[in-house]
Parts: structure tokens; sequence; C-alpha cells
């Protein structure tokens, strides 16, 4: 199989792996900065370069495009999947898991349990988004954060409503959520790959800290999913459509809730905390799926 992974560093923990998995089963893999590639896009005729050489045959393309440069990566992805590569994570599914909003409405519709969300746009409207809600504390969070940033915990109903003020007043898009006091600061971040969970972990917040990120110091230690958060977690990738995501649980009275769909997860902190080759199993799946189906009909390119 020729593998392209799109990263825009080859020795970030997550990159290195993948190439060390994917040469070990005797993979040929090239990294390439998504942001070096570039597109020509015509009827008939479409074609990936990089650094003044065209990109072909490439059987399949992993992304780790970093919330950042969604736009431009999920466009490269696109790029490659026109031109008949596989991808576990297509660009569209990418883009429905970073906004999460639109995640949490396409879960929903699947029945999936979630915190209780609202989302409003005029400030006439607070009050009532929150008697919705229920009483404080709430967690307000941008709709595009990433590793915990833009997520805040308002513990009285006139907190809530000066937050929402104050993001309201930098026009940005935020969603806010019942606070799971029963997670105990714990969440359960769940590494799918294809229709099974391949590893997971239980990643408690530091003292004084709500948010149990490891990027905010929290601790991860390996712990087995019972058979309703295995269901879970694949059903919420599913939904998305991705073939490769952490899913983020909370245990909560009335069964796992999602908090969070990611897209490009790290390796480093599952792999550490569980012992487990999960840079391996994504590669084998990649490859399992090149072979099985073989490559999708491609779009002319030129010579």
């Amino acid at each position: 199989m020729k593998l392209a992974i799109l990263s825009r560093n080859s020795s970030l923990y997550s990159t290195r792996r993948l190439i060390e998995a994917a040469r070990v089963r005797g993979h040929t893999v090239r990294v390439l900065d998504p942001l070096r590639c570039y597109m020509y896009i015509a009827p008939g005729r479409i074609e990936l370069h990089y650094k003044g050489r065209a990109l072909r045959d490439f059987d399949a393309v992993i992304p780790r495009i970093g919330a950042s440069i969604s736009f431009y990566g999920t466009a490269v992805t696109r790029q490659f999947e026109m031109m008949g590569c596989y991808t576990p994570n297509p660009s569209d599914a990418i883009l429905r898991a970073r906004d999460k909003l639109r995640a949490q409405q396409l879960l929903a519709r699947e029945g999936i349990g979630l915190p209780l969300t609202v989302f409003g746009d005029n400030p006439d409207d607070t009050g009532d988004l929150l008697r919705l809600l229920g009483p404080a504390p709430h967690v307000i969070k941008l709709n595009e954060g990433s590793q915990g940033s833009g997520v805040i915990l308002a513990e009285s109903d006139a907190a809530s409503t000066s937050v929402i003020e104050a993001f309201r007043g930098l026009y940005a898009n935020f969603l806010v959520q019942e606070f799971i006091a029963e997670a105990g600061g714990a969440d359960l971040r769940c590494f799918v790959v294809g229709n099974r969970v391949v590893a997971a972990m239980r990643r408690q917040a530091k003292e004084g800290e709500f948010r149990a990120n490891l990027h905010r110091g929290g601790r991860a230690d390996a712990v087995e999913l019972d058979e309703t958060e295995q269901t879970v977690a694949v059903a919420s990738c599913r939904a998305l459509g991705l073939g490769v995501a952490g899913v983020d649980l909370l245990r909560s009275r009335r069964g796992p809730l999602v908090l969070e769909v990611n897209a490009s997860p790290g390796l480093e902190g599952i792999e550490k905390a569980t012992g487990i080759d999960v840079a391996g199993r994504i590669i084998e799946h990649v490859a399992r799926k090149v072979t099985r189906k073989g490559k999708p009909r491609a779009v002319r390119t030129s010579d």
C-alpha cells in the first residue's frame, strides 16, 4: 500500500507512530504538509501537487489535520478522495465533527446520549435558554474549540449570563450545556477504529479543574468499557461518518453521554496509558479497506 499522511510535522508523536506502524508492515508511506499541497481543478481533471511535483498513485490518505487548518486541510483531503484514494476519515466527516453544534444535532437525531444543550443567537432569549437547560452550574464552550480551550464552567445563572454576553460581544459561536456533576471531573476517551473500540482510557482532571484533557494536566489510566459504552462510541463515529476517532464519554446516572468526537485524536496518551499499538490498528484497518474494496474510480488526471 502506498500511503500518504497529512501532517504539519513528521516528528509529532502521532505522525511518527503511524509512519513506524506502516513501515513495519511493509507499506510505503510519505508525510505531506497539507499547507504545501496545492490543487488543480478542471472538468474531468483533478490534480494535487507538492513542492513542484504532482502527487500520484497513492492508495490511501490519513488526515492528521489540526483545527486551525480545517478549511484547507479538508480541501486537500477531498482532492485525494476525488483522485481515488481511500481515507478512513472523509473530508465531510471531519467537518461534521469539528462543528460541535452540527455534531450534537447529528448525534441527537440518532438517539445517542448527550449532555442537555441549548443554542441561541438573540440576547433577549438568554433567560429562556437557561430555563430550558435548568439551574447552574452550566458548561459554556466555543463551537470550534479544541483540547479543552474555550470551555468555561459557570457556577451560577448570573455567571452564565455574563459569560454568554461576553461571548456574544466577541461574535463567537458557542453552546451551553448542563454540568454532569456525578462524573467527578473524569471522562472516558474511547479510541474507535472501524467498527470497534480498540483502546480506552479514563482521564481524571487535576485538583481544582473540571476539564479532564491531558493537555490541561489530567491523569490517564487504562479502563474497561461496558457493552453500552462501546456501542455508544461506535455509533457516534458511524453517525458522523468517521472510521477513526476519539470519542469522549461521561459516565452519568442516565448512562454514557457523548461530550465530543475527535476526528484527529492524539495517540501518545492512549498508547502510553493502555500499552496498545493503536497506530498499528489504524494502519491495519486502512490496509484491509484498500485491499477489500480496491481504489475507487479516480477522476482522470493529466500525464
